[in-house]
């Protein structure tokens, strides 16, 4: 048996439960990985808030779509992976667990320099950034916006649209522009005359939303001269209405973006030439504590999930 956490029904943070599951022998091209951190993100409480509905067929909802561990056994016909190995677990499902079994796919060796909290936190927000990068084609010698470029998507992509040789304006809240500054971007407060204070400083090629704010897009649309510049992880009805990109995960072009980045991510990662900052950790058992504050004001960095 292995502890992991899900939600019972729809509704706010208190509706997960950590309860015991069995877990299966691994079965051809699976791995067993016991789980030393989980990475926290704004889509697993989404899962159970009602934002894609509420199909009571689909209760319980395991969550978690990234975690780093230990490889404990292997299936028939796995090849490249050892019991020991140091493992990232992303992509995944029900990944809030103490043990998990999943498709050899989803493993890639975790390097040795990143902390188990670090690796956990890593690839899901990495593959959006590159993913989001490579749709407006951010090269060097190019100015991009990056609204929320504090937030665990945002400080990834600026990292890696400074590693391209472009010029970066993040905007963020009063207490994380230093925070933005240490990253490489130029850190201007979002907020009444964003316009403005972001015009102040020249000339703007491409803009990347992470924030889904009205402001945000408005924003960008003011100062993209080219919409298909122009990229959004969360306001997808401004997208659609307003004829620019938006990228998630469920889009298979997407899904295969993000695949391909993980070497990249992690070899980038490794090098110590992308820092995952972590804000805060939690016991598995205070998940519902976890959502909670990711939903309200928080530190700037990933939330981790430690069984």
């Amino acid at each position: 048996m292995t502890k992991t956490v899900v939600a019972q029904k729809y509704g706010s943070p208190d509706v997960l439960k950590l309860i015991d599951v069995e877990v299966p022998s691994p079965a051809r091209g699976e791995v067993r990985v016991d789980v030393k951190a989980i990475g926290v993100n704004p889509f697993d409480y989404k899962l159970y808030s009602g934002a894609f509905g509420t199909d009571p067929s689909k209760l319980p909802i395991h969550l978690g779509g990234e975690a780093a561990g230990v490889v404990s056994a292997i299936g028939p016909d796995v090849t490249g992976v050892a019991v020991g190995d140091e493992v990232i677990v992303s992509p995944g499902n029900g990944l809030y667990s103490e043990q998990v079994v999943v498709p050899v796919s989803s493993v890639t060796a975790k390097p040795a320099s990143l902390s188990w909290e670090q690796a956990a936190g890593l690839l899901l927000v990495g593959g959006t950034a590159v993913d989001a990068l490579d749709t407006i084609r951010v090269s060097a010698g190019e100015t991009v916006l990056i609204h929320g470029a504090s937030g665990g998507v945002g400080s990834l992509a600026v990292q890696l649209a400074v590693a391209r040789g472009a010029t970066v304006i993040g905007t963020a809240g009063a207490s994380n522009q230093e925070y933005v500054r240490s990253l490489g971007a130029t850190p201007v407060l979002y907020g009444d005359g964003l316009e403005s204070r972001v015009r102040e400083l020249g000339s703007v090629d491409a803009a990347f939303d992470t924030a889904g704010t009205d402001e945000a897009v408005d924003v960008s649309l003011a100062l993209v001269a080219d919409k298909s510049r122009i990229v959004t992880i969360v306001a997808f009805g401004r997208a659609e209405s307003d004829g620019f990109n938006a990228v998630g995960g469920g889009n298979p072009q997407s899904a295969q973006a993000r695949l391909k980045a993980r070497a990249e991510l992690v070899e980038l990662a490794g090098a110590g030439r992308l820092n995952v900052k972590i804000a805060k950790t939690f016991p598995l058992a205070e998940a519902a504590q976890a959502h909670a504050e990711l939903q309200s004001s928080h530190p700037a960095g990933k939330f981790i999930l430690i069984p």
